[in-house]
């Protein structure tokens, strides 16, 4: 089923500021919150909907992509094998979204005892930092779109202690805190009064457990520089500058925390052939004089295979033509751009003695004086044509 337009979702105007758009999603949040809707899972849906919509809406990088390229353009799933933000897990939500509510996360957490950021469990652990990169990639690359192995120095979990930062299994012990739990039970002030609650505990971080003695070889972090060979769909369509996110794929997460994720930057390649302007492609032919007025056909590159096009006599220099369909395709539709042939008369630099006697037999002629007619398009009328094809 298609996804619904995120203003639509929280329902908002596309020039809601941020602050219309937290309440406008706090809202949605309270109305099907899991807890006030237990076991509707329509409510669920809808509250993981609106997780989604406020993730992208309220972050100014992705609303802009949003605004630009619709589901697309922050949910490179839909054209590549990206994760997109349509996987996000209720404990994802909580972890990203409980200061929405206030301290503790959710306001209906203190009738269950359960703090928002570990309603699927203990909550110990720091979130590794997303991993920036850049890619580069051809127009050819971009018109079809590619498969990418690349190799990424980042943070991974330790080789030696698998992420627990312990030195051997003797130097874990029970946090004496919690007795193990990752909990501790606070009494806290909320909007309906005092509730007693049930918080991550500050001591083990929520882990339940506390180290004696730390991995020599990540000094109790639990992880470690290393490098991981990354395989990167990247969907056809992709422009210069765009930032395409792979999850879980970032530096790995201090003492068993989630992996950050790898963000990915396009950078499009110079072409020695071709220019781009959105999805459509530029190509100057130059031709001479002779094949202007007798007219000649011309083989010329695309971004795919060689194609035939016959120039008529008397072809004027500026005009353009058109091959539909063989440009760039859309990143977030089926559309697709076209390859734009733009004719250039060549002009000898310098020509020997028995040219330049032809040139001034010509010159005197009156089929060779400058006779524009009105159907004859300057070059601003050619371009008005050019854009309202």
């Amino acid at each position: 089923m298609a996804k619904r337009d995120f203003y639509e979702v929280l329902g908002v105007s596309k020039n809601a500021d941020e602050d219309t758009i937290k309440k406008a999603y706090r809202k949605m949040a309270m109305q099907h919150h899991p807890d006030r809707n237990p076991g509707d899972k329509a409510a669920e849906d809808k509250f993981k909907e609106a997780a989604e919509a406020y993730e992208i809406l309220s972050n100014p990088d992705k609303k802009a992509r949003y605004d630009r390229y619709g589901h697309a353009g922050v949910d490179p799933q839909a054209g590549g094998g990206f994760n997109g933000h349509g996987g996000m897990t209720m404990e994802d939500i909580f972890e990203n979204f409980g200061d929405i509510f206030g301290d503790g996360g959710s306001p209906f957490d203190a009738f269950f005892g359960v703090c928002g950021g570990g309603r699927g469990g203990r909550s110990g652990g720091q979130k590794g930092s997303n991993l920036r990169i850049k890619v580069s990639m051809t127009l050819e690359e971009i018109a079809t779109g590619v498969t990418k192995k690349i190799k990424v120095k980042k943070q991974i979990t330790c080789k030696t202690c698998h992420g627990s930062g312990a030195k051997d299994a003797k130097s874990v012990k029970t946090c004496g805190s919690c007795n193990g739990s990752g909990y501790v039970r606070q009494i806290k002030n909320t909007f309906l009064g005092q509730m007693q609650t049930t918080t991550t505990c500050p001591t083990c971080n929520g882990t339940g457990q506390q180290i004696a003695n730390n991995c020599t070889s990540c000094r109790g972090s639990g992880v470690e520089m290393g490098e991981e060979t990354i395989e990167i769909q990247i969907p056809a369509g992709v422009e210069d500058n765009m930032q395409l996110s792979l999850r879980g794929k970032g530096n790995a997460g201090a003492n068993g925390g989630m992996t950050g994720d790898l963000l990915i930057n396009i950078e499009q390649k110079p072409h020695e052939l071709f220019s781009r302007d959105g999805m459509n492609i530029h190509y100057d032919l130059y031709i001479n004089f002779a094949d202007a007025a007798l007219g000649h056909q011309f083989e010329v590159p695309t971004l795919g295979n060689p194609v035939k096009i016959k120039i008529p006599p008397g072809t004027q220099s500026g005009k353009i033509f058109r091959l539909k369909g063989l440009g760039i395709p859309s990143v977030q539709s089926y559309d697709k751009g076209d390859h734009l042939i733009h004719v250039n008369i060549w002009t000898p630099k310098s020509v020997t003695n028995e040219e330049k006697v032809m040139l001034e037999k010509m010159r005197g002629m009156n089929n060779f004086q400058p006779h524009p007619s009105a159907e004859e398009k300057g070059f601003f009328d050619r371009m008005k044509e050019f854009f309202n094809a």
